[in-house]
């Protein structure tokens, strides 16, 4: 017989439990980092300073996802990614369709979240539209009616479990309507009880169909954007704020607004504004010679080019290759897509040559954007709003296991530039 999420993680729990125990106290005192001076003055990176189970991040290989390559899940759904970040392994077929069931039954926005987003001044951005509707729906927190309520520690996951999946039944149609409302695309489209989240998602938007092909693409997106480690800005900030036992609408939201910043979420439309800039420079397709020339241009002029490296990753993101072989699939004949496809064969030998870039490959920002405009998504400031869906599941499934762990507050002891001064014996 089929289980819901809750009855599987409740089964699961208990072990998790008893095996974090274990290690902190037989192993609490071993050491997993060091850090230097350039990791403390620069953001941290590298620094190895917290849990998280639902991926990692390997610079030879790219994101790897409970264990499995990004590559070899590429074609699942995005309910059956969700279920496998918290659970480590995919739903069986009545599991997945019990799941579906489940988030249609959260699936209904309060109608004061779309007089909010409503009464919003024209000019806000997508992605604050987004974060607000998220905070608005703070009202229908089960988390904060059980927790004021009296609730004991252990059992502080089933109320978050709830609240997630209030929030990932719901984000991609409010997303929808942040579409519609801010681009003036007509009355909002209802959400449908029998497609699934990416299909879904593409008919409220209004796209058109072509055949399947959007659908399938929205699936994909959703899919390779889903997780991404727990220390990029988002995954950490949520990560933070539910430390404090915010909520998950508190910590969503704070975790969307940190990927509504240009370091983080905006990349992917970055770099496809870079591409129809060169296409609009050579007047369509520039063939890989005028790639090369016009990618020297942008580097001696002290920029860029968009799209090409990555703080962790030394290859090829496995993302950008999924992409690709989409667009191979479906849009050859594009000439935007055309236009990725040159500058993906061309760019990692100008970088090279150049000598600066330590990773001159693409990430998933380097071809993403052609997709989403080939299917009708040209508004670039809507983008990252479609990466806020799909982080959506990395930051809620992190959330659920570190309220299941009893995870403490995230509380890093900082230190004074004058203390790093006195420890190097600096003058």
């Amino acid at each position: 017989m089929a289980k819901t999420l809750k009855e599987k993680l409740s089964g699961m729990i208990p072990k998790l439990r008893e095996e974090r125990v274990k290690l902190m106290k037989g192993h609490g005192d071993h050491e997993i980092s060091k850090v230097t001076v350039a990791q403390a003055i620069g953001g941290m990176r590298g620094i190895k300073g917290m849990v998280c189970d639902t991926s990692v991040v390997e610079p030879d290989s790219g994101l790897i996802v409970r264990g499995k390559p990004i590559m070899k899940i590429k074609e699942k759904l995005p309910e059956e990614i969700f279920w496998m970040l918290i659970t480590g392994k995919f739903p069986s077929a009545d599991e997945l369709a019990l799941f579906q069931k489940e988030l249609k039954a959260n699936g209904e926005v309060p109608n004061y979240v779309w007089k909010v987003l409503k009464a919003m001044p024209k000019s806000s951005h997508p992605m604050a539209m987004l974060d607000t509707a998220i905070l608005a729906m703070e009202n229908e927190s089960a988390f904060r009616r059980d927790y004021t309520k009296g609730l004991s520690k252990m059992d502080y996951w089933i109320p978050t479990l709830e609240d997630a999946m209030r929030i990932l039944g719901t984000i991609h149609t409010i997303a929808a309507g942040v579409y519609r409302i801010k681009y003036f695309k007509g009355d909002l489209i209802p959400t449908s009880k029998k497609l699934d989240m990416g299909a879904d998602y593409a008919k409220m938007l209004g796209l058109k169909p072509h055949k399947g092909q959007t659908a399938e693409m929205m699936r994909l997106y959703l899919t390779l954007h889903c997780d991404h480690e727990g220390g990029n800005v988002s995954a950490n900030t949520c990560h933070t704020v539910g430390s404090a036992l915010s909520d998950p609408f508190y910590a969503v939201s704070a975790g969307l607004n940190g990927l509504a910043g240009p370091l983080h979420g905006l990349a992917n439309q970055e770099c496809l504004g870079w591409i129809l800039q060169t296409m609009e420079k050579f007047g369509g397709a520039p063939s890989e010679k005028e790639i090369e020339d016009y990618a020297w241009e942008t580097l001696n002029s002290g920029k860029v080019i968009p799209g090409y490296g990555h703080a962790v990753l030394r290859v090829t993101d496995p993302r950008f290759s999924a992409f690709n072989a989409f667009g191979k699939k479906y849009l050859s004949k594009d000439p935007v897509f055309q236009t990725v496809d040159r500058v993906f064969t061309v760019v990692p030998k100008v970088l090279k040559k150049h000598g600066k870039a330590k990773n001159p490959w693409p990430n998933v920002d380097a071809g993403s954007g052609a997709l989403l405009y080939y299917y009708g998504l040209t508004q670039f400031e809507y983008y990252t709003v479609l990466f806020s869906v799909s982080r959506s599941m990395g930051m809620l499934s992190q959330q659920v296991l570190n309220r299941a762990m009893g995870t403490p507050i995230t509380r890093p002891k900082s230190v004074s530039t004058d203390w790093l001064k006195a420890l190097v014996k600096m003058k």
